[in-house]
């Protein structure tokens, strides 16, 4: 979930496609032929639990970045 209470949600075509690349990448990388529902659970516990960790630090970077470039902005003052 994100800090705002709201789960994070994917079209059902998308969940489909990442499902099949989970299940690809465990087969590919780790010999494990994962079932549906295992990918299913995989993808839920990235989007509940890693999903909002990155989306975060994305937007920390995204205003660090920002209030770099306004500082900068300021120099430009006569």
């Amino acid at each position: 979930m994100t800090e705002d209470g709201n789960k994070i949600e994917l079209p059902k075509e998308k969940r489909r496609e990442i499902i099949g690349r989970i299940r690809t990448f465990f087969l590919v990388n780790r010999d494990e032929d994962l079932g549906d529902l295992a990918a299913e659970i995989i993808l839920d516990f990235f989007l509940d639990d890693i999903a909002p960790e990155i989306y975060n630090q994305g937007l920390q970077d995204s205003y660090d970045y920002l209030s770099d470039k306004l500082i900068d902005l300021l120099g430009l003052k006569k």
